[in-house]
């Protein structure tokens, strides 16, 4: 029985690069006249997924837990199949998350209360693994080797990237990794022949970043935020990445910590809130949401006539192999 990783595809995300950008790291910014959901190239591509809905994904994990059960149990292990739909956690509302009133009490949604945290992000302590018990039973050198059958031998070093990723291959991910390709099929981000098309994807939002009408809104939105106190930042998102570097850097410096305390939270939630208002009101008035936007869609245009026949076996690929 052939074995390999568990995480489902890349695809949506270097599909939906372009998307995140507009609806995350654009907190703020004008009218909703344009809807990223709705681009040349998202549209385009709604055959490539079909229909997919909560219901969809939920029958997709418990078909792939019970694979991984059958699997585990030929290579002598026990395993419950576990109930992925624990995994839900509060419902996130970009709209709501996007507007002054929100963005006033919360800022970016980063330094917040245990109980802020649970409340809009959920808890994780609810997560109730079946297996656990069985787990905690095996030696060490057991528990070892049950998660290497379960998913697969770690990368060894000279296996990364530079960054730290690796490149996937569902023969090496354990009865995850069979068990999803088996519930799946082949998934074209897995072929060769369709790297170019991926690659040409990814390429298409940092050529985004780079087009003189995204710098010109850039200097306009760094421009207001400097009008308003903050002369660090001329991009956009390094506004909200100042907030993340904060915390990151906690970290790096008292790594055996168990977190920050509530004074702490508090005088960074406020520095982080000043920050996000400004962001937003300088998104606003700029329009940068509209206007990034407007770029991506005539870029993305360009894109399909550019790689019609690439994206065409792509969605093709993926309807005749679709299970």
């Amino acid at each position: 029985m052939p074995r390999y990783s568990t995480f489902l595809a890349p695809v949506a995300l270097v599909l939906g690069v372009g998307l995140t950008l507009s609806a995350c790291s654009a907190i703020g910014g004008g009218t909703t006249e344009l809807d990223p959901e709705k681009s040349p190239l998202s549209e385009y591509m709604s055959a490539f997924y079909g229909e997919q809905d909560e219901e969809f994904y939920a029958a997709q994990a418990e078909e792939t837990e019970e694979l991984v059960a059958e699997c585990m149990s030929e290579d002598g292990w026990e395993y419950i199949p576990v109930d992925q739909t624990q995994y839900s956690g509060s419902d996130f509302d970009w709209e709501e998350r996007n507007t002054e009133k929100w963005i006033a009490v919360y800022g970016y949604g980063v330094n917040l209360t245990q109980e802020e945290n649970e409340e809009l992000y959920g808890s994780p302590e609810e997560f109730v693994d079946p297996n656990q018990d069985y787990v905690s039973s095996l030696s060490e050198s057991e528990n070892v080797a049950y998660y290497e059958a379960l998913y697969g031998k770690p990368p060894a070093e000279e296996e990364l990237n530079e960054d730290g990723s690796y490149e996937y291959n569902w023969e090496d991910g354990g009865c995850y990794g069979y068990a999803q390709h088996e519930v799946t099929g082949e998934q074209a981000y897995d072929q060769d022949q369709f790297k170019p098309i991926f690659e040409a994807m990814g390429a298409l939002y940092e050529d985004q970043s780079k087009d003189p009408r995204m710098k010109e809104v850039e200097t306009a939105w760094a421009s207001c935020m400097a009008d308003a106190g903050f002369t660090e930042f001329k991009l956009k998102q390094e506004a909200a990445q100042s907030i993340y570097d904060q915390q990151n850097e906690y970290w790096e410096e008292n790594p055996e910590s168990m977190g920050p305390d509530e004074d702490q939270i508090a005088e960074w939630r406020e520095g982080e809130i000043d920050v996000a208002l400004a962001d937003f009101k300088c998104g606003e008035k700029v329009d940068y949401t509209q206007k990034q936007l407007a770029v991506q869609f005539e870029l993305e245009k360009e894109f399909i006539k550019e790689h019609k026949a690439e994206l065409d076996e792509l969605v093709a690929f993926q309807e005749k192999n679709k299970k």
